[in-house]
């Protein structure tokens, strides 16, 4: 029986649940690819704390070096989270001859260039598929099962705390941050919520996945971010008025060379496959030219689910001949045969507070109609206390960056704009 000798850089959330999942199959694992694991050394910043796994506390190590020196570990898992010092740390290991299997999707995204460049230069693994949706297997889907396709584009929902958030704003018209209070006591949001509710742990996700799907390097620098925290239960009551879901999406489109990536709220149409995946759930859905339309669904965080990812990609890596690597020039900087477009087409939800006088929705029409922006839905909402009305429209489609110029000409004595969102089909 083959054994491999492994170390962990980490043993928190993550890393305890691929302990605890690694030990509840290891004979399923023995039987089936006759393969034993053996972890060596788990690094963490205090031996002496209480952990939720049972790892022997003669595993346990505050000092990197004894981990990263030790030749008998050959695969080291990194665990960490953020940025630093876990990718010097991979690079270490990578540089070293050893294998790195991450869940870290900040490390990748910002330094996946440098980790390949020294995986590629010691001929030896570099995996991460637990950095993107958890136990989904989008990295796998995007790398091997649709090399025969051609990905126009990508939608997802890949932030579980914003899913969760908005999930229950829309079922019952909560406040955001209530909702946002009661996913924090329940573990589902940090107590700094920053990097899920400003959208930019699913701006990580999304370079991780266009740059696969899209066979070029689109760094996070080039996707336009916008998170969920001034959305409000009005927005979403109206939406749901006139029968869209409002989601935050991961968007990545591509015509020819041209390519969009951007993460902001999006209203779909409660028939979208996308509408239904509530609570905590991620789902990607895609569009192939061979393939059609393919949605994975499932739990995107969590222990045990990332643990999956994990746990997998030490399988894969410890049994596969030869390991492999994306085959786009994988640098710092965007792929240059892509060309980055900021002014994408969309319908928009726009919610104005406007005067309570005749002419004024015609005034608004015509504004709009300058930059060749139309209405194709209107919904007019009571009356506030301070006599002006809410008023509600969907756009027709139209360019972003005319959209934000006819909004830029109205007369703010007349209305006001509150919100807009944009809409997907």
């Amino acid at each position: 029986m083959k054994e491999i000798i492994i170390g962990f850089l980490g043993c928190g959330n993550v890393g305890s649940g691929v302990w605890k999942l690694l030990k509840s199959i290891e004979k399923d694992i023995a039987h089936r690819m006759h393969l034993s694991i053996r972890v060596k050394k788990v690094l963490v910043r205090d031996v002496n704390k209480a952990r939720n796994c049972d790892v022997p506390h003669e595993l346990l190590t505050a000092s990197v070096d004894e981990l990263l020196d030790d030749p008998e570990i050959t695969l080291v898992v990194e665990c960490m989270g953020g940025e630093q010092p876990a990718t010097e740390y991979m690079l270490r290991a990578l540089r070293g001859g050893k294998t790195v299997v991450t869940a870290n999707k900040v490390a990748l995204a910002l330094n996946w260039h440098r980790l390949q460049a020294a995986a590629q230069e010691r001929n030896v693994g570099l995996y991460y598929e637990a950095s993107v949706c958890g136990a989904i297997p989008v990295i796998n889907v995007l790398q091997n099962s649709l090399q025969a396709n051609r990905i126009g584009h990508i939608m997802g929902i890949i932030n579980g705390t914003t899913n969760y958030i908005l999930s229950r704003m829309y079922e019952n018209g909560e406040d955001y941050r209530d909702v946002l209070g009661d996913a924090q006591r329940l573990g589902l949001a940090e107590p700094n919520p920053a990097s899920d509710v400003e959208g930019y742990d699913a701006a990580y996700k999304l370079s991780i996945m266009a740059s696969l799907a899209f066979h070029g390097r689109v760094p996070v620098s080039k996707v336009y971010t916008e998170g969920i925290t001034k959305l409000t239960a009005m927005d979403i009551s109206c939406g749901k008025e006139m029968g869209y879901v409002l989601k935050l999406l991961a968007i990545a489109k591509r015509e020819e060379n041209t390519v969009q990536v951007r993460v902001h709220p999006t209203f779909l149409p409660e028939s979208h496959p996308l509408s239904s995946v509530n609570g905590s759930f991620n789902a990607m859905y895609l569009h192939g030219h061979a393939c059609q339309e393919m949605m994975l669904q499932g739990r995107g965080a969590g222990d045990l689910p990332t643990a999956s990812a994990v746990v997998s990609d030490i399988l894969h890596a410890a049994t596969v001949p030869e390991h492999s690597y994306p085959t786009f020039a994988n640098t710092a900087e965007a792929d240059p045969s892509l060309v980055f477009n900021d002014n994408w087409v969309s319908k928009y939800f726009i919610r104005l507070s406007a005067e309570d006088r005749p002419g004024v929705l015609a005034k608004i029409a015509g504004w709009l109609a300058q930059e060749d922006v139309s209405i194709a839905t209107m919904l007019q909402k009571g009356r506030a206390d301070d006599g002006r009305v809410p008023l509600i429209f969907v756009t027709h489609t139209a360019p972003e960056k005319s959209l934000r110029k006819a909004l830029e000409s109205f007369d703010t004595a007349l209305c006001t704009v509150e919100s807009v969102i944009r809409v997907e089909e």
